[in-house]
């Protein structure tokens, strides 16, 4: 019997709140970024919200210091970035 997946034993992960310059869509930031090992989770205008292993969070930081995409605030909680960039909040869907 296979042993149950708990909080505990997933991976972590850190969220990102970039500002990205020069972008029209979705589709444009997820081109820029496709060498690196993050998931685009979020765009909105001029900001966007990146998710990223822990253990590559550090890589990607340094990457995103200069260039067309920079980092502004990152956290485990994808709450506190989205507060912190001012993103829209979405409705749930029930």
């Amino acid at each position: 019997m296979a042993k149950k997946l708990t909080k505990a034993l997933r991976g972590k992960r850190r969220w990102i709140g970039c500002f990205c310059d020069g972008f029209d869509s979705r589709k444009d930031v997820n081109n820029y970024l496709c060498d690196l090992p993050v998931k685009l989770y979020d765009f909105e205008g001029d900001k966007c919200i990146l998710l990223v292993k822990l253990e590559d969070y550090e890589h990607v930081r340094q990457k995103l210091s200069t260039g067309r995409v920079t980092t502004h605030t990152s956290s485990g909680k994808i709450k506190l970035v989205r507060e912190r960039m001012g993103f829209a909040r979405m409705p749930r869907k029930r």
